[in-house]
């Protein structure tokens, strides 16, 4: 971790700890909070392969971050395990010592036992995988392809079986949609090691409709699960862990809730996010990047990009959740399969 004249801090006193690195902006899913089919169709310009940051360029950035105080990898997409170089790009960040966590996230569908192996084997530390439903129905309508929810049950089952622990399950709650599934999944996971959070529905990028009737609060899902099963709080494992975590009392695991709308966290966000073309963001909800291209582009060294970005999280004060309202969700942002999350 960075100490003394190296240690970075954005505008509002946040430090970098986390990098969040886009694969490929393409899916397999159409869920519609983020990637609606009616935009993301058949002709939609997605990145072409040569336009992906490379292996060796991904590497090069983790590496170049360290000295700044970065802890944690967290692989995104679009669908990261589409990413053909996908286990050579974990071998390669796997490399770079000093690194606490090399996490993905990922909607299943591709994630077989033998794939989580090989993630494992490569130096991968943790899955986190998609599910919002588990109803037939209603799973259908909300990855928009129709994918069997057994086969995602079966990732989850090949994610820990292969080590990649805790597995979590993200389950993003979308008033009239899969509220009638909270408590489900909630139950369906219960003893069994893996971890649940529960997400409020968010405006992330400008295709998804987003209204603030549809967001379904974090103290609802809680109300809800502890009707049944009595919750009590966690501290967090680490500071600016998204996820405010509760353990159920009767000693069965734990579930989180990210309530980035009803109570933001913006002032304990830690997070950097590049796409899969080498462009910075330091806000889920931002509109513009930065690039990376042109410093990639001519060799620059790991001190030229570590300035760089240093620079970039310098000015840094983005606290947009803080500032969310029905206005705020019509201002252009990126879309999330682009930023990966």
């Amino acid at each position: 971790m960075a100490t003394g004249e190296e240690a970075l801090t954005d505008r509002l006193g946040r430090p970098l700890r986390d990098l969040r690195v886009s694969l490929t902006d393409r899916c397999n899913f159409r869920c519609p909070y983020c990637m609606p089919s009616d935009v993301f169709g058949p002709n939609y310009p997605f990145l072409r392969p040569d336009a992906l940051m490379s292996p060796d360029e991904i590497a090069k950035l983790v590496r170049a971050l360290m000295p700044l105080g970065l802890e944690k990898v967290r692989l995104t997409g679009g669908e990261p395990l589409l990413r053909r170089e996908i286990i050579e790009i974990v071998e390669r960040i796997a490399e770079v010592p000093g690194l606490h966590e090399i996490a993905m996230t990922t909607n299943g569908s591709l994630l077989t036992r033998d794939k989580a192996l090989a993630l494992k084997r490569a130096g991968l530390t943790r899955v986190t995988v998609s599910l919002d439903a588990l109803r037939p129905d209603i799973a259908a309508k909300m990855n928009g392809v129709r994918f069997p929810v057994e086969r995602v049950l079966s990732a989850i089952e090949a994610a820990s079986e292969a080590g990649l622990a805790p597995v979590k399950v993200n389950v993003v709650v979308r008033r009239g949609w899969n509220e009638d599934e909270v408590v489900a999944i909630a139950e369906r996971f219960r003893g069994t090691g893996v971890i649940v959070r529960f997400i409020e529905y968010m405006d992330v990028g400008t295709t998804n409709g987003w209204r603030m009737e549809d967001v379904v609060t974090a103290d609802e899902i809680l109300a809800w699960i502890g009707a049944r099963h009595p919750l009590e709080p966690l501290p967090p494992r680490r500071e600016g862990e998204v996820a405010t975590r509760y353990r159920y009392q009767d000693g069965q695991g734990e579930i989180g809730v990210i309530h980035s709308v009803s109570r933001p966290f913006c002032r304990f966000c830690t997070r950097l996010r590049v796409t899969a073309a080498g462009e910075l963001f330091t806000c889920l909800f931002g509109a513009r990047g930065v690039s990376l291209r042109p410093l990639f582009d001519a060799g620059a060294s790991e001190e030229e990009i570590r300035a760089f970005v240093s620079g970039v999280w310098r000015k840094r004060q983005d606290r947009y959740s803080e500032l969310r309202s029905e206005a705020t969700a019509r201002k252009p942002k990126v879309e999330m399969s682009r930023i990966g999350g």
